[in-house]
């Protein structure tokens, strides 16, 4: 008890508190500081703690074995902005009317060939199965995401004639001011 005397003084010299920081250690822990001061401290740790935590969701994406390749290519452009948010995403095959009785083997290749276009990389975090609905699986994001990558290369990328020679700069058919000036039209 001779030490908790000498913390409580110090703490009274110094016109602060005496503050226990862990109970339950042999010694207990203490800290001679202003309380106000000390939970200020706290709730800044606990909220940069909180902003730091990132909340992750599971989005879905729906589609039938009708869907059109460029409505394919459009889900599966969303599925990849969503995984590189780190989001999981569950892929549903949804059957109705005559589909739910089609081959298994056919419909989970369908399935497949929606994952094969999702244009980053992932990993299956539960395997395709039959859903109430239909033939589902999941998705989460592997490693860093790269989809922001591709996107940016795709801008730099000089677009190509069909030919494969590059289009020229082409220059915009909007004048400026000073050309309409120059060429006495205003």
């Amino acid at each position: 008890m001779l030490l908790r005397d000498d913390a409580l003084k110090a703490a009274d010299e110094a016109g602060v508190d005496l503050i226990e920081i862990s109970p339950n250690a042999n010694p207990p822990v203490a800290k001679i500081m202003d309380f106000g001061q000390y939970r200020y401290e706290q709730k800044r740790k606990a909220s940069e703690v909180k902003a730091k935590s990132n909340v992750t969701e599971t989005k879905s994406v729906q589609i039938k074995v009708t869907t059109g390749d460029h409505d394919k290519q459009q889900k599966a452009t969303r599925t990849a902005e969503w995984l590189s948010e780190g989001h999981r995403v569950k892929v549903d095959l949804f059957l109705s009317g005559r589909y739910k009785y089609m081959e298994e083997k056919f419909l989970k290749e369908r399935l497949e060939r929606f994952l094969k276009i999702i244009p980053i990389e992932y990993k299956v975090a539960d395997p395709i199965k039959k859903g109430p609905k239909g033939y589902l699986v999941t998705l989460e994001r592997e490693g860093k995401a790269k989809f922001e990558q591709v996107k940016e290369e795709e801008v730099k990328a000089p677009k190509k004639e069909p030919d494969g020679t590059e289009k020229p700069n082409q220059k915009s058919k909007k004048k400026s001011l000073d050309e309409l000036i120059d060429g006495g039209l205003v």
